[in-house]
């Protein structure tokens, strides 16, 4: 086993396949079902989801090789802070702290959404020189780049809501809206992993 990177995710290297180590992508490229979470950190479902759902389902099945999970920003017009959350956590996912930053913003969510003080609560769980490169790359075009590819990739689908998760199993496309009960969802994922 060696680590790599691979689009600026550290990956364990077995054999050929990559595992993401966390951040926006978690699990194999190669599993045989990938989920995609278009979410809102200003939004309260997507709060209970990553809580309740991805957080178990990252555990459960994204780390055993089961689920390609990935985190599809999509910050809603309606929610003002809601963009600037997510380039700080896209900025966070590039100095290997995604996880850190996201927890905190949907863990304080009810906060933040009212001050805007997005700034304080990203940085509240990263040392001086990490908050300093975050702030920095908060800034950076192709952080923002990213944000602005996934949001159109979900107006193209087209999402209408968050948080909404495509799960892609044999090239058979599965969209569920909502705050998705952890159980159903096992029950839905071990279905397909059946077949």
């Amino acid at each position: 086993m060696r680590l790599v990177t691979i689009g600026g995710m550290l990956c364990f290297l077995l054999g050929a396949v990559a595992y993401a180590a966390g951040g926006k992508m978690v699990g194999s490229p190669t599993a045989p079902i990938t989920i995609e979470v278009y979410s809102d950190y200003q939004c309260p479902a997507c709060k209970m989801l990553y809580e309740q759902t991805l957080r178990p389902l990252a555990a459960d099945y994204a780390r055993s090789g089961k689920v390609y999970l990935i985190h599809r920003d999509f910050p809603l017009a309606g929610h003002a802070f809601s963009r600037l959350a997510a380039y700080y956590t896209v900025a966070a996912e590039r100095i290997g702290k995604y996880d850190q930053v996201a927890s905190v913003l949907f863990a304080n969510q009810a906060s933040w959404s009212v001050t805007g003080k997005v700034d304080e609560t990203a940085c509240s769980v990263l040392t001086p020189a990490e908050a300093a490169k975050v702030r920095a790359l908060v800034k950076d075009p192709s952080v923002i780049a990213e944000v602005e590819r996934d949001l159109k990739m979900g107006e193209k689908i087209p999402i209408r809501q968050t948080p909404t998760l495509i799960i892609t199993h044999r090239l058979k496309q599965y969209p569920l809206t909502g705050a998705v009960n952890y159980a159903l969802l096992k029950r839905f994922i071990d279905e397909l992993l059946s077949k």
